[in-house]
């Protein structure tokens, strides 16, 4: 199943740029996902295992990071 899912990041800290690019970037080296950013979100696209096991480990990376950060989530399944 295809899966479409818009992010919003937003680190619970003074420098909050360079943990959002760090977390676009780092999406961007799973192969077999699209990942298009723009000025409020970043939509991350692709099998839903693929997408899925993507967002698990560089969710829980920037978590662990930053400490204090909210993530907002809509996924739209059936995508593409």
């Amino acid at each position: 199943m295809h899966v479409a899912v818009d992010l919003s990041l937003y680190p619970l800290t003074g420098e909050f740029v360079p943990p959002i690019l760090d977390f676009i970037e780092r999406l961007k080296g799973h192969p077999g996902l699209s990942v298009v950013t723009n000025s409020m979100s970043t939509q991350v696209s692709g099998d839903y295992e693929l997408v899925f096991d993507a967002l698990r480990a560089e969710i829980r990376a920037s978590l662990t990071a930053l400490h204090r950060a909210a993530l907002v989530m809509k996924v739209l399944g059936g995508a593409g």
